[in-house]
């Protein structure tokens, strides 16, 4: 069977190959996106409880991971958040801000989704979905794949858009990783990021009785520090803050954790010991932290009791187990529930303008498959939309 040709072949339909091809096909490329999915932007569908965080209007280098996180700093400025932002406009998809310039559809991600596929298909893209790539190969100064449907394309240009390893339920997996080393390519070690921590046994036997707890919580690692939501799970820990944190903790390492942040909790506890003694002190701590939080540290901290019966020393220790909480997780839940994948291809073997590898003339790696992995809040879509456009102007 004849090899069909094309300009540029794209394996992945999701958002940065969708925006990759949108691009290719309106420069008058011949495009051909494949996907084993059965539907396109699986991911844009879940985001954001199904309303998609498109976006984030603080988006810059600063908020990415990496070896080399300026790497991503050229296709972000060229296309910004706010070029996205015109297209969601012209679009006729409303949208919101929500905390910390997370923008979110006020209806439904599909309508995201919709959006692109429609832009494909305006562009002349050919979106075929269902289809694996079984082979592919250098082939002179192209290449040839050959597909799960029994057919071969030969393509001038080959983008690797197939993201990374996180939530495998959804068809996820490291083909773009093995098939950047199979063309010679350098991969970074992967891990899932942006995902919740977990505890041992014998903490979270302790901790049982918080599931479900939530605060708002600064969760730190070194110098770098997240002020956001933190929920305690049946697991160990969850919540944007943490999700935050995860990118940047290790196997072996602490956290800390702030449960009252801002609040001077021993001034205060002193404080209601003088007006009012014969409180509990469990009653008193529920009026800075949760109430189910503050039985679980009064006992931990052996602080029952009266407010009048504690010690200066005692009220420090809830202080201390309040908003200096250092503890470490043995885990986390894994590429299961992880958001991104921190690591990929190496940015060194790309160039920062076009996305194409340097040693492979016409390939290209885009979006989450590239070690650039950005922080909670749309940022990791900017970055899939950037990337995405950027290779879609070359390849």
């Amino acid at each position: 069977m004849k090899a069909e040709q094309v300009d540029v072949l794209i394996v992945g339909a999701g958002a940065a190959g969708m925006m990759c091809a949108i691009e290719a096909g309106r420069r008058g490329r011949s495009v051909r996106v494949v996907d084993h999915a059965r539907a396109p932007g699986e991911k844009i569908r879940i985001s954001g409880g199904g309303r998609c965080n498109f976006t984030n209007l603080g988006t810059g280098p600063a908020n990415f991971l990496g070896e080399n996180p300026r790497f991503a700093t050229s296709a972000l400025r060229r296309f910004t958040q706010h070029d996205f932002i015109k297209r969601v406009d012209q679009a006729g998809i409303a949208w919101h801000e929500k905390t910390l310039g997370q923008l979110f559809c006020d209806d439904s991600a599909k309508q995201i989704i919709r959006m692109l596929t429609d832009d494909m298909q305006a562009a002349g893209a050919r979106l075929s979905l269902g289809v694996a790539v079984d082979r592919v190969g250098r082939d002179g100064d192209g290449f040839t794949a050959t597909l799960s449907d029994g057919s071969t394309l030969r393509a001038t240009s080959l983008v690797l858009a197939t993201g990374g390893k996180s939530i495998p339920k959804m068809g996820a997996t490291g083909w773009a990783y093995d098939t950047a080393r199979a063309f010679g390519l350098r991969v970074t070690d992967t891990r899932p990021a942006l995902v919740p921590l977990t505890f041992e046994a014998s903490l979270l036997e302790r901790l049982k009785p918080l599931a479900g707890v939530s605060v708002e919580a600064v969760v730190s690692h070194g110098k770098t520090r997240f002020a956001e939501g933190l929920l305690f799970t049946h697991r160990g820990l969850s919540g944007p803050s943490v999700l935050q944190i995860s990118s940047y903790w290790r196997e072996g390492e602490a956290i800390s954790v702030a449960m009252a942040p801002g609040v001077d909790v021993f001034a205060r506890l002193r404080a209601m010991k003088a007006e009012n003694g014969r409180q509990a002190a469990h009653t008193a701590l529920g009026h800075l932290v949760p109430k189910r939080l503050a039985e679980v540290l009064v006992e931990q901290e052996q602080a029952q009791g009266n407010l009048a019966d504690l010690s200066d020393k005692a009220l420090r220790r809830l202080d201390q187990a309040v908003n200096h909480w250092s503890v470490k997780p043995v885990g986390s839940e894994g590429y299961r529930t992880a958001e991104v994948t921190l690591g990929g291809v190496a940015t060194d073997q790309l160039d920062q303008q076009t996305l194409t590898a340097k040693s492979v003339p016409g390939l290209y790696v885009i979006g989450e498959a590239v070690d650039v992995t950005g922080w909670l809040g749309g940022y990791n879509f900017q970055w899939a939309w950037s990337s995405g456009w950027a290779a879609g102007q070359a390849c």
